[in-house]
């Protein structure tokens, strides 16, 4: 691409049969030479500016990058701490079952032997009722005997 100053300093060799005009040839490429350094500042600014938009988009796509591999360890944190909640919630309804499965073991084996202590107790109050009534029986008899002599 040609500067404005190599524009600017191009020279042209005379010729005297039809040739252009010096002057309207140095006037059209002063108006060239402006128009096209305009056009040259205005083109390197803007790719200044593309270079910075680039940095830019460099930069934020990093950020993207940073935050996407973020939200995955978040994720993946938070299934991990789904599974292990579920894993503790699961082994403290298996304890939980376990513990009233022996619970209600105990509570019938608790029957079961209140049960013989009160047959155990039906059985000593039917003896010792037979044995009052023996003894009142034998004490009748006396009684009669006594009467009788």
């Amino acid at each position: 691409m040609l500067t404005p100053l190599e524009i600017e300093n191009k020279k042209f060799s005379k010729q005297m049969v039809n040739g252009y005009h010096v002057d309207e040839v140095d006037e059209f490429l002063d108006l060239l030479t402006a128009d096209y350094e305009k056009l040259y500042k205005e083109n390197a600014e803007a790719k200044e500016k593309i270079e910075q938009l680039n940095d830019d988009i460099a930069h934020y796509k990093t950020i993207e990058n940073t935050l996407q591999s973020t939200l995955m360890m978040a994720q993946s944190t938070a299934e991990e701490v789904k599974n292990v909640a579920r894993q503790q919630a699961e082994q403290i309804i298996n304890d939980a079952q376990a513990t009233a499965k022996q619970d209600i073991i105990n509570l019938e084996q608790e029957i079961v032997l209140k049960k013989k202590e009160l047959e155990d107790a039906a059985k000593q109050f039917d003896i010792y009722k037979a044995k009052m009534e023996s003894l009142l029986i034998s004490q009748l008899e006396l009684l009669k005997e006594v009467n009788k002599d």
